[in-house]
């Protein structure tokens, strides 16, 4: 933990997104929803090449789907669409609900996902980088296929002792950099700058990917660790708020508040709990949805 303030902060934004996921677990029962039959599909000596297959196959995602877009960012907008559009909800945030003053470090909490049958959720902090937002959403859906909740802040991207954390990891770095493309575009190049724009990682999933498939030692990757790490602290600062409804179907979920949406145009659901589950409230709340929606 970083700091005391910072666990409270992860803390109310799990209970948060709990509340939601109560919630929309129980509306889409009564509505007749059916579970997710993804979810819990896998277990954890489950072959990576299975599952990297299997969730691109869902995600409706080619091999090399990333270098088809040109920033990291229209990358991830991509992967989050195709995530939501299966039934996961994804929150994108980096503070608590819309308090800019509570914000949360990427030092402690990376994401998380929690598991349910009907909607998981999963939680990816805004702090970090764009790079590192793509590691940390497959990490964590790789725990929806092994239905099991679980946090990510693996900083060195370093072997875990888990099992399932372990097995996430592996599961992330084929899907993101599958080991037969590496291989050949590392005889193009070793800059590991050059690698990340192609693959649409960070250059610290290339440096780990790099030293998984034996193209440098660990020495080698630890020298480069240490660089990179003072070089990123050097450079870390907090990013400016932005536009407040552009920054809110990330931190809210557009499938989400159009489910909230729908529940309220059918009467089953109040206008009081909308903004509540939303953290959108009146005016705030009807603008959101005529803009974003």
């Amino acid at each position: 933990m970083v700091n005391n303030q910072v666990s409270i902060n992860v803390f109310d934004t799990i209970l948060a997104v709990q509340q939601r996921q109560q919630w929309l677990s129980e509306y889409l029962k009564e509505e007749g929803e059916r579970p997710l039959t993804f979810v819990g599909r896998y277990k954890v000596n489950t072959n990576v090449h299975e599952i990297v297959s299997d969730i691109r196959r869902t995600l409706k995602l080619n091999v090399d789907w990333a270098q088809e877009f040109k920033t990291y960012t229209d990358a991830v907008r991509k992967l989050i669409e195709q995530i939501e559009e299966i039934g996961v909800i994804v929150v994108v945030n980096g503070i608590v609900g819309n308090n800019t003053h509570r914000r949360i470090d990427a030092e402690e909490c990376r994401g998380f996902v929690l598991v349910d049958s009907y909607v998981p959720f999963l939680f990816v902090n805004n702090t970090d980088a764009e790079a590192g937002k793509m590691f940390t959403l497959i990490h964590e859906l790789v725990h929806v296929w092994l239905g099991k909740s679980a946090g990510f802040d693996n900083n060195k991207m370093l072997p875990a002792d888990d099992p399932i954390e372990k097995l996430s990891d592996e599961v992330a770095a084929e899907f993101l950099v599958p080991a037969i493309a590496f291989e050949k575009t590392w005889q193009s190049t070793h800059d590991f700058n050059a690698l990340a724009k192609i693959f649409k990682v960070s250059t610290l999933v290339i440096a780990r990917r790099a030293l998984d498939l034996r193209k440098i030692s660990r020495n080698t990757f630890f020298s480069w660790y240490n660089n990179w790490r003072r070089e990123w602290e050097e450079r870390k600062e907090n990013s400016g708020g932005g536009d407040f409804y552009n920054n809110q179907p990330n931190r809210v979920s557009r499938r989400f508040a159009a489910l909230v949406e729908r529940a309220v145009r059918n009467e089953q659901l109040s206008y009081r709990d909308a903004y509540r589950m939303t953290g959108l409230y009146g005016d705030t709340y009807h603008n959101f949805i005529n803009k974003k929606l």
